[in-house]
């Protein structure tokens, strides 16, 4: 088993242009095999393992925009039976770090330093998380902005995720 893991890794390297680094070549590589962005969903999810209690599922990732979804079930629900903002949140977040891991220049590294978000409906249905890079990376302040849908198109959480970008020493 771990020689066809490792042949797999070889075939990747071997894949990644020069630009990219393993993250986007990891989905690129997954998206069209079947299950594939599920399986690299989770794996992502272990990195940071509160991102598992949202378990959200990876839809469409390049170095402007991440897409995911997460399911409305009862683990994530408030007691009003809406999805929790702070679920939400933790979805976004997820969305952002994907998102900066596939598009952040290999000489800069990145920490979140804070999150804006405003909630304007209730998430009363499955959610669509995206992040979204709307300029060129740059050391110092940079923000990532991220949007929450239902399923029907509603925006339900609008807002910034802030990161502290350095050089990489």
């Amino acid at each position: 088993m771990s020689n066809h893991i490792s042949n797999f890794r070889a075939k990747i390297s071997r894949a990644i242009p020069k630009h990219e680094n393993d993250v986007l070549t990891a989905f690129k590589s997954l998206k069209n095999i079947p299950g594939g962005l599920s399986i690299l969903s989770k794996i992502v999810s272990r990195v940071a393992p509160y991102f598992q209690t949202v378990d959200p599922i990876l839809e469409s990732l390049d170095t402007h925009t991440c897409i995911a979804t997460m399911k409305k079930r009862k683990s994530v629900e408030n007691h009003i039976g809406t999805v929790h903002v702070i679920a939400i949140c933790n979805g976004l977040e997820y969305v952002m770090g994907v998102l900066a891991e596939a598009s952040v220049p290999t000489h800069l590294r990145w920490l979140p330093k804070g999150m804006q978000v405003n909630y304007l409906a209730k998430a009363n249905s499955d959610i669509k998380l995206t992040a979204t890079i709307e300029k060129d990376w740059a050391v110092g302040d940079f923000d990532i902005k991220v949007q929450a849908h239902r399923k029907d198109g509603v925006l339900v959480v609008d807002g910034l995720i802030k990161l502290w970008v350095t050089e990489k020493k």
